[in-house]
């Protein structure tokens, strides 16, 4: 291919390229009720869907083993997976994991690996039935497929928000990320030395956000307690702004988000004020917090605002009025815009 017919794939980013890729895929298979396009992929097999879902994590640009146990790693690699299927409404019920690995890692690596993936599988009543390895020479790569079910009516997809729906979230936002700023911070403080002794006191939080994230399982099991079935939703794991602009593009709709609304963490706010960085641009665009966005219907208000836990930060408007945040001071709207980690950007 010649330079002039050369596209770099950074223009397109993470979802550009997908949806550049696989826009035009046929389905010819009647078992397939819903392909690319949302947080798992829908069969249909007998009177339940079931549902798949496949991450890639790569040394180097998802995780840093310098500040990340191999464990925390195994076990955060599982709950990413399980995160997509409780953001479509189901329940994880198998993974599959295939690793590759380099001459690096010895046995006892690996062994660490998986004790992270059976705890977390364990804990969320998951059976790890197979997988792949191979070589590697660049570092560690690990892909897990997770498959879940959900009866054909609970199933919930990005693209079922409407006009005046309730948005809604789950836990807080942006302290996954604060963690991340931490870590590489104390990384670059002892660069060089034998030894590291970072002080972590109290921000103990932050870095359980980062290093040991928790699928959601418990919100969607109070959702469904309480009668709720959310119109859209999707698992926060780019950023608050990318996961709202997904909603609404697949939904389309626009939305307003009140930035006093955004539950955010006390040791979110200090170590954000430590870094001189703005707690709420962290708390939109940080990422990895796995927590669980979703719209429900008006109707639900009293439901929802009664729920430890879940927060309502805005509502679904027309399209043409576009996505935006409303400022602290209720004076200003602020176009939002997908600022979340893509990590097909240079």
């Amino acid at each position: 291919m010649t330079e002039k017919n050369r596209t770099e794939i950074a223009t397109l980013g993470e979802f550009g390229l997908i949806h550049h890729l696989t826009d035009n895929l046929p389905i010819g298979n009647v078992e397939t009720k819903y392909g690319v396009g949302d947080d798992a992929a829908v069969l249909q097999f007998g009177d339940e869907q079931v549902l798949v879902t496949t991450d890639l994590l790569m040394e180097g640009v998802h995780f840093d083993l310098v500040y990340t146990p191999l464990k925390h790693l195994g076990y955060k690699a599982a709950m990413v997976n399980l995160s997509d299927i409780y953001a479509m409404n189901g329940t994880p019920r198998q993974i599959t994991v295939s690793l590759a690995v380099s001459k690096r890692f010895c046995i006892e690596d690996l062994e660490e690996l998986y004790e992270g993936l059976k705890l977390a599988c364990k804990s969320h009543h998951v059976d790890i039935i197979g997988g792949d390895t191979t070589s590697s020479v660049t570092g560690l790569a690990i892909s897990i497929t997770c498959i879940g079910t959900a009866p054909k009516e609970d199933v919930v997809y990005r693209n079922g928000a409407h006009d005046t729906d309730l948005i809604c979230v789950s836990g807080d936002l942006g302290a996954a990320y604060m963690g991340l700023q931490l870590l590489e911070r104390e990384k670059t403080v002892f660069a060089g030395q034998k030894e590291a002794n970072p002080d972590f006191a109290g921000k103990e939080y932050l870095l359980e956000r980062q290093l040991k994230p928790e699928a959601r399982r418990d919100v969607v099991e109070k959702l469904r307690s309480a009668g709720v079935r959310p119109t859209a939703m999707m698992d926060v794991s780019d950023g608050l702004s990318s996961e709202l602009l997904h909603i609404c593009s697949q939904s389309k709709t626009g939305c307003r988000v009140y930035e006093e609304r955004i539950p955010i963490d006390y040791q979110t706010a200090v170590m954000a004020e430590e870094l001189n960085m703005n707690v709420s641009t962290c708390a939109l665009n940080g990422g990895e917090d796995y927590e669980l966005l979703f719209t429900v219907a008006l109707a639900d208000y009293e439901k929802v605002s009664q729920m430890d836990g879940i927060r309502i930060i805005g509502y679904v408007t027309k399209p043409e009025l576009g996505c935006a945040l409303i400022t602290r001071d209720g004076m200003s709207e602020i176009e939002l815009k997908a600022q979340g980690w893509n990590p097909l950007k240079d």
